[in-house]
């Protein structure tokens, strides 16, 4: 049985827990993505107009004509991660979930990893988790010193993380910039009031979605990410693998993915059908959402982690 495969049946054999929206996260062991609430679709932040002195780059234009400020509240009140709150149950708990990626982002993993600074969020299906886990992952990449995070909604049909954050649903996004020859990525490129996070994005709604996904224009834009932005950790908030075809593709174009599972909820033959949608030669962690602890932790949710490399015949390893 591979690594993974453990993994998943001992993920499978704990105890389900209620599923409230404002319950906090517990991240347990582990070695080297989710719907959110409908209610956090209306989560409020503003946009403050900004100098473009204030900043430096060496790698592209980008808009930094306006400041995303962060609905801090908001997103507390939801049980997400806050900067300013580091020592913070779900802080802690990402610690443990970041330290392997970045051990490949570094070069110190296992195993060489081609653009391991592209990490997928994504899951089987809806409801479990990516887009809770996206979010808190790049927040606490953020903590990381010298580290610049690039978050991307690449989840056109939802577009979830612009609701979460109070970014424009107007503002332009990935979608646009693989249909639109003459926009440079950075036009598309939003900062916010963390001075190392950025974030681009889903765009408008768009019926070619999926073959603008797949096209060339992504692969090369992917390219062009890596290269372009080498000292950047770049998260995408994928589709769920199992209900549209555009999550298979970016799977095949980045280095890193972390695999959401809700507790309880995703049966095995449905994460094994999944992950047959991934590369075998990708690095894939497995962590478990939704998961309770202890009898008396009803309420808050859970991680585990498995981590390796898909394996021929097995699904996962």
């Amino acid at each position: 049985m591979s690594i993974i495969e453990k993994a998943v049946d001992k993920l499978k054999n704990k105890d389900s827990s209620e599923d409230r929206p404002e319950d906090r996260a517990r991240a347990t062991a582990g070695f080297d993505h989710e719907e959110l609430p409908a209610e956090l679709a209306g989560a409020s932040g503003s946009v403050n107009s900004a100098s473009e002195e204030e900043y430096d780059y060496r790698d592209g234009r980008e808009n930094t004509n306006e400041i995303v400020q962060l609905p801090v509240e908001t997103l507390r009140q939801k049980g997400m991660l806050t900067r300013d709150k580091p020592r913070s149950r779900i802080a802690e708990e990402y610690r443990m979930v970041k330290r392997p990626l970045l051990r490949n982002i570094e070069g110190r993993g296992a195993a060489p990893v081609e653009n391991p600074n592209l990490i997928m969020v994504t899951s089987s299906l809806q409801g479990e988790g990516k887009t809770f886990t996206a979010v808190n992952l790049a927040m606490s990449m953020t903590m990381e010193e010298g580290k610049t995070v690039l978050l991307v909604d690449s989840d056109f049909s939802k577009g979830t993380i612009s609701g979460l954050l109070g970014i424009s649903q107007d503002s332009p996004g990935l979608i646009d910039v693989l249909e639109d020859p003459e926009m440079d990525l950075g036009d598309a490129i939003l900062h916010t009031d963390i001075p190392n996070l950025r974030v681009i994005p889903a765009g408008r709604l768009h019926e070619r979605s999926t073959e603008l996904l797949a096209s060339k224009g992504m692969e090369d834009l992917m390219v062009e990410m890596a290269n372009r932005y080498p000292d950047r950790i770049i998260i995408f908030d994928s589709p769920p693998l199992l209900l549209t075809t555009e999550a298979s593709v970016l799977a095949r174009l980045v280095g890193q993915i972390a695999f959401v599972i809700s507790a309880e909820h995703t049966p095995k033959n449905v994460i094994d059908e999944a992950l047959e949608h991934i590369g075998r030669d990708k690095v894939v962690g497995m962590l478990l959402n939704k998961t309770r602890q202890y009898i008396w932790d009803r309420y808050r949710y859970g991680y585990t982690y498995g981590y390796g490399y898909n394996q021929p015949g097995t699904g996962a390893g």
